[in-house]
């Protein structure tokens, strides 16, 4: 089949993550995706990652992660030539991409009130940490800040331990996702043209539904709970003879098939256990008492058995144990694209169509690798993409 966003041309005017991360998607999905980057060094992401040789070659694997598929431009916006580059190659655009702090392309003269009169069926995202208006807008925003803002901290970890943050780039990831999701959607318009403003904070709010309205329909203060599922018991993360392993036993007979496998069928008489809001409020006991069991067999013993008595379960692993395992290989998230004869391995599209699972085209850019050919493409001469590089244009 045609990819869903063939056709379409992303301009990708981002850096680090959650724009990044936004035009990967729709990358994968078959835009094109043009990224602008600044003259010299490019995306911040190019410098960073577990790898020092890959960043002092301007090709750091926080790159890479998500940046396959996309073509590199490079452009100075502060130069007047440059900004008259990016306003013709909106023209050609459908979609614009950016997540600068609030107002700094508009003082460059590169705002969507300035953009849409050179394409008004432009398509223009805005990401920021806090949304383009409001007390905070002018705040700076990276991941961690938005985890602590948007609660996500307070409620992470135990309530000794808490506050935690999430150990991936939660907020960046949710609000880049949120912004391929309201792309897509505005793609579907008709006539096209929207300003889409992306707060990473109200996306990961967002994603705090059961959180959030505990909160404002049940009058609950949300706290750290550490490993427990605070709608049900029994159902957190268990400790056995080798690992820890996950059960949720959400349902009451899911916690009467526990305790028949469990050869502990006397802790249903306890009055302390004997209904789910008591279960609920003796988590900690109850948590104990499995494990006595639990603990005298390893978890390969207890995950395959429990699952199939209907009691869901799993193991607690690690990432290269994940990436490892058959289920993983099996479904093909992992892809292998060439990069000038090395081979790199890279998260592709969470989906999979009609059984297939979309896949980079390309591998990650070096910076300002396309120059030629997209200036070329928009118009420009050979002698007029000589000078820009001469001159700090590109």
């Amino acid at each position: 089949m045609t990819a869903p966003l063939s056709g379409i041309r992303v301009i990708d005017a981002t850096n680090v993550l959650a724009g990044p991360y936004c035009t990967y998607q729709l990358a994968l999905l078959g835009a094109e995706v043009i990224k602008v980057e600044r003259p010299g060094n490019g995306d911040l992401a190019r410098q960073l990652g577990a790898d020092p040789e890959r960043n002092r070659a301007n090709m750091g694997v926080s790159f890479l992660a998500q940046n396959a598929g996309k073509a590199s431009l490079t452009l100075n916006l502060k130069d007047a030539r440059g900004k008259q580059v990016l306003k013709r190659l909106v023209q050609t655009a459908d979609v614009f991409v950016e997540n600068y702090r609030p107002g700094v392309l508009d003082r460059l003269g590169l705002g969507y009130d300035t953009l849409r009169v050179e394409n008004p069926a432009l398509i223009y995202c805005a990401i920021s940490g806090f949304g383009q208006d409001g007390p905070w807008r002018d705040n700076p925003a990276y991941d961690q800040i938005v985890q602590g803002i948007a609660g996500v901290m307070s409620i992470t970890g135990t309530r000794e331990t808490a506050p935690l943050r999430v150990g991936y780039p939660l907020g960046d990831t949710i609000g880049g996702m949120t912004a391929a999701f309201a792309i897509s959607a505005a793609l579907n318009a008709s006539p096209r043209g929207a300003f889409l403003d992306i707060s990473m904070t109200e996306a990961v709010l967002s994603t705090m539904g059961w959180v959030v309205s505990n909160h404002l329909l049940a009058g609950v203060s949300p706290t750290a709970q550490g490993n427990e599922n605070t709608t049900s018991a029994p159902s957190g993360t268990f400790r056995t003879a080798d690992q820890p392993i996950n059960i949720a036993a959400n349902r009451d007979e899911q916690w009467i098939t526990l305790t028949e496998i469990l050869e502990r069928p006397e802790l249903r008489d306890r009055d302390v256990f004997g209904t789910r809001e008591d279960r609920k409020a003796n988590r900690h006991m109850l948590r104990a008492e499995l494990e006595e069991t639990l603990m005298l067999r390893p978890a390969a013993h207890w995950v395959p058995l429990l699952n199939a008595k209907g009691v869901p379960c799993g193991p607690v692993l690690t990432v290269p144990q994940v990436l490892e395992s058959a289920q993983v290989a099996k479904r093909g998230l992992i892809a292998d694209v060439d990069a000038k004869g090395e081979t790199l391995k890279l998260a592709t599209s969470p989906v999979r169509i009609d059984g297939a699972r979309p896949s980079p085209k390309s591998p990650p850019p070096d910076l300002g690798q396309n120059n030629v050919d997209v200036l070329a493409e928009i118009g420009f001469s050979a002698e007029e993409i000589d000078a820009f590089r001469k001159e700090g244009v590109i």
